[in-house]
């Protein structure tokens, strides 16, 4: 880019205080550094006239979004018109490319500020020092921390979605130049270091300019399996037990540091999700199981090599316990320059059996052999306590320095991590289950057309069966490719759960949950597949937890209601209390934001997902205290005591713990934003220490592709649990703010369904102004973009909904209908009535954690938003009156809603309290608009059908890099 690329991005802005031009000075620094770089390699690749095009294009594109320059706008449609198509594509890899750096940059100040910070002692909202704080200042002791922890549960869910863009062709080169501006930062490095340093990131920029961007194919699941597994490497293995031990550093005390359970796990949707996608079967769920095992397994061994290297002790010179001398003495290691070497011989020993154990499990040959491979670990339970001896022998003879460096980060992994890596849920819609559940039925010629059957007849049916000891199939009959693919999924299962553990396959999952007979129909398929064994009436035991999935606004509002029923029928409570061989004794209940979004708007999403979970608390508190327990702590509406309840009394009792799980999006519209106000935003008394949410499309790259900056984020969800837990009052919300958000509810859905569905041709609008059918195209997921071959937005699927609206800059799903529902709620009672309106908002954004990280989100998605953009992309809209009757009513409401913001905030200005966004925004976007104009005129052109033969592809090649440009540059797209 330019010599100076960070010219425009100030140039324009009020002058700030020297402090702050200090603090960020590095970063201006990092951006001029990289956007030199990519210059340089630019004219060395393309020549100085298409160096000099890119810097044209940029001058005019910020002239148009900080002036609104008229001239600027017409001389760079002129331009762009004229371009050819190999002239776009370069044009816009650069500004793509730009996008990716500049990401880079920002994760690396971010992580610089915070060390700032952390020097200075000042702690930082979200971090585990800040909250252990608070929990000290509020009288909670380590122990009850400590006791709290170990009944919790906190699980990041990796999913893949079609807005996942990145090749980890491309994450690999950016990791190194990530990991090259870090050696920057240290000042004593010499000026031969440095020189060296730049030219590494100049190969690292030039690899990347030579690198395809894109897929030549659609992104398949193994693939995708292959990209998660990446951030497991450069991120999970490492940095979640090091964030154990961070947390028993502060829980310690001057005698010690604390031991903490295991508590936080990684969960993989990545080969289980069957819903809406063909190509996960149960070879591809194999396939997960096997790749995640593969992964975890070469981890361990390359720590105990390493570890093996590390514990050179003699016992001429230290000694052992008698178990550490058993273990060494069991080794089949009989190396004589060893012979004095307990502990090398011993992880000798330990290596081998690991090594059988990576054979047995997936076929896979260790990389050494001291000792040929030999009597396999049968579970990962059996390497803990070998390791726990090695770390014992070491306490007890002046070893345990030795211990922490690397033994003790390996004994978390194993405990964490197991041979399994991540659970990996299973997930399909039930009316796929109900084909299978009707066809097994039929062939037995028990119900002939179960599917006609009510709901009554249906549970009966089910309860019948579940009921019976003998399995539905009928040996020699023919079965449906359907039927026998389901099977099969269910049958990998259990298999897989005997071959890696129990953890590997934990949940099997419910989409469009709407009746009790969903749940059951589940049951029955682990009933004839092995998961479930004995009757529902005497002695069931149920390997997979039956999560249900709400996802519509009808479905959220008879969560609560349907889950009643299904504990209602006989046997089910008796089955969840006693559990499966591994002492679950749970109920996961899953909330889909991105579908109730689409459905209602974003309030009325937010609003009845708080309902719903403050309802399903409710109901389950009452089950486990008609049982004489309590599900987590005291009933949802009473107080905490002193010193915190915690999550204890369920597992100490036997009670059901009911745990949430978020299906969160990276986009608001889709329940994203940050994760520690969205935890603390939860309704009083529902985490208790139990959470599970989805990670989802460019998020999981923004927030995990850095390993310091993967621990950060995982802390904030360690620290938000704690404090929702421990720190947050049980006491509902005051009655009036409950009954304006329910008045606010409502009139926001009636205005967002009034545009999405009540307007005569919006579905026909939103196919011409975004570039949904374009990201149909791109080869970026495994998963068709829509349920159906229609264009009804019913059946679009919700990510790829939101993912276009960002595209175009409107980011429509994160604050559509809040700002007429705000005006109707101040003029409800005639302008009398608008002052104590206004009085009550006001008094909700200070005092309600709900309302004011909702309008928080909200503020965030505005900025992000831009109607001079959006309106280019409106021009796509052939039929002039539907491109102005919809537009205008966006724009009006776009209007409504930031100037509602500011009457309830009394904040006009976006992202005031928000100064890490706004420096982002500040240096980013200028670079991210190029991208916007140059793909409406691409999108113009594929959909006119103006090329020759074989410039089409060239043009559709830019347009999918610009929607990975620009997915890059707002990053929270997914």
């Amino acid at each position: 880019m330019s010599r100076n690329p960070v010219r425009s991005a100030t140039a324009s802005s009020p002058s700030k205080s020297a402090g702050r031009a200090d603090k960020d000075q590095p970063l201006i620094d990092d951006i001029r550094l990289l956007g030199r770089i990519l210059g340089d390699v630019i004219r060395e690749q393309e020549g100085r006239a298409a160096f000099e095009l890119i810097e044209q294009i940029r001058r005019l594109s910020v002239a148009f979004r900080r002036h609104a320059d008229q001239s600027a706008d017409k001389a760079l449609k002129k331009l762009l018109k004229g371009l050819s198509g190999d002239q776009t594509v370069s044009v816009i890899r650069a500004f793509t490319y730009f996008s990716h750096l500049a990401n880079l940059a920002e994760d690396r100040h971010h992580i610089r500020r915070r060390a700032v910070h952390e020097r200075a002692g000042d702690l930082q909202e979200g971090s585990l020092a800040r909250t252990l704080e608070r929990l000290r200042a509020a009288g909670i002791a380590p122990a009850e921390v400590v006791r709290t922890l170990a009944c919790s549960h906190i699980s990041p869910v990796l999913t893949a979605h079609p807005t996942e863009v990145q090749r980890k062709s491309i994450l690999d080169a950016e990791r190194a130049i990530a990991r090259l501006l870090a050696e920057r930062d240290d000042p004593q490095r010499l000026p031969r270091e440095r020189a060296d340093n730049e030219a590494q990131i100049r190969a690292r920029v030039t690899q990347l300019w030579q690198t395809r961007l894109l897929r030549f194919t659609k992104l398949t699941v193994a693939d995708e399996i292959e990209n998660a597994l990446s951030y497991y490497e450069a991120t999970f293995l490492t940095q979640i037990p090091r964030l154990y031990r961070e947390l028993e550093e502060g829980l310690g005390d001057a005698e010690g540091d604390a031991t903490v359970a295991p508590f936080l796990r990684m969960g993989q949707w990545i080969g289980g999700d069957r819903d809406g996608n063909p190509n996960v079967t149960a070879p591809t769920l194999e396939l997960a199981l096997h790749s995640q095992a593969e992964m975890v397994l070469r981890h361990h061994l390359t720590q105990l090599h390493h570890l093996g290297a590390e514990l050179s002790v003699s016992a001429m010179l230290a000694r052992v316990s008698p178990a550490m001398q058993a273990l060494a003495e069991r080794s089949p290691d009989t190396n004589a320059h060893r012979q004095d070497e307990p502990y090398r011989r011993a992880l000798t020993g330990m290596y081998a059996r690991l090594a059988a154990t990576l054979k047995v499990l997936t076929g896979g040959d260790a990389a050494r052999h001291a000792v040929a491979p030999q009597d396999p670990y049968t579970h990962a339970g059996e390497l803990l306590d070998d390791l726990r001896t090695i770390e014992e022998s070491l306490k007890a003879h002046h070893g345990a320095a030795l211990a922490r460096a690397r033994l003790q980060p390996l004994m978390r992994a194993v405990q964490v991590f197991g041979f399994h890596l991540a659970t990996v849920d299973l997930r399909q819609s039930s009316d796929k289950h109900e084909e299978v559940v009707a066809e097994l039925l039929a062939v037995a010629r028990i119900e002939s057309d179960y599917s006609r059957l009510d709901e009554a007849g249906k549970q009966a049916v089910l309860l019948r069966q579940l009921d019976d000891a003998r399995p539905l199939r009928v040996p020699g009959a023919g079965y449906s490719a359907h039927t026998q693919g389901e099977l099969a999924i269910f049958e990998t299962a259990r298999s897989g759960r005997a071959r890696f553990g129990a953890q590997a396959i934990r949940h099997a999952i419910i989409s469009h949950t709407e009746t009790v007979s969903d749940l059951l129909e589940v049951l029955l398929l682990q009933k004839e597949t092995g998961l479930m064994r004995g009757t529902l009436n005497d002695d069931a035991v149920c390997d997979l937890i039956v999560v249900p999935l709400f996802e519509t606004i009808e479905d959220l509002r008879n969560a609560a209601p349907i889950m009643r029923d299904y504990y209602a029928l006989p046997g089910v409570r008796a089955m969840v209390q006693r559990g499966a061989a591994d002492g679950y004794s749970e109920q996961d209940i899953m909330l889909g934001y991105s579908d109730s979004n689409k459905d209602g708007g974003i309030f009325t999403s937010n609003w009845e997902l708080y309902r719903a979970e403050t309802a399903l608390v409710k109901l389950f508190d009452e089950l486990n205290a008609e049982e004489g327990r309590f599900a987590a702590g005291p009933p949802q509406g009473e107080s905490v005591p002193s010193g915190g309840s915690g999550p204890r009394a369920a597992g100490e009792r036997g009670g059901i713990r009911l745990r949430m799980f978020h299906g969160r999006g990276g986009t608001v519209g889709r329940g994203g934003g940050p994760s520690f106000q969205a935890i603390l935003a939860q309704p009083p008394g529902t985490v208790r220490g139990q959470i599970r949410l989805t990670e989802q499309g460019e998020v999981i790259g923004s927030k995990y592709a850095n390993p310091e900056i993967g621990r950060r984020n995982l802390e904030t969800l360690v620290a938000a649990t704690l404090e929702a837990t421990l720190l947050q009052a049980t006491r509902a919300a005051p009655k009036a703010f409950l009954a304006a958000a329910d008045e606010l509810s409502r009139a926001s859905m009636a205005a967002y369904r009034a545009l999405v569905y009540d307007t005569p041709r919006f579905a026909e609008y939103f196919f011409a102004a975004t570039p949904i059918r374009e990201i149909a195209e791109l080869n970026i997921g495994s998963r068709p973009a829509s349920r159906k071959a229609t264009q009804k937005i019913e059946d679009l699927r919700a990510i790829p909904w939101g993912f276009s609206w960002g595209q175009c800059r409107l980011t429509l799903p994160g604050w559509y209908g809040f700002g007429s529902a705000v005006h109707t709620f101040l003029h409800r009672d005639g302008p009398r009535g608008v002052a104590a309106q206004k009085a009550l908002l006001q008094k909700m954004v200070k005092q309600w954690p709900f309302f004011s990280t909702l309008l928080s989100n909200m503020d965030m998605v505005l900025a992000k938003s831009d109607l001079a953009l959006a309106s280019r992309y409106a021009e796509l809209v052939p039929d002039r009156r539907l491109r102005n009757q919809v537009f205008k009513a966006i724009e009006a409401e776009w209007r409504r809603t930031a100037d509602a913001l500011a009457l309830i905030t009394g904040v006009k200005q976006r992202l005031v309290n928000n100064a890490a966004l706004q420096r982002s925004i500040r240096h980013r976007f200028p670079y991210i608009d190029p991208l916007h104009h140059l793909q409406v005129e691409l999108v113009r052109r594929h959909r006119a059908g103006e090329q020759r033969a074989g410039a089409d592809d060239r043009v559709k090649r830019g347009i999918h890099i610009s929607i990975n440009g620009i997915a890059a540059g707002l990053r929270n797209t997914g």
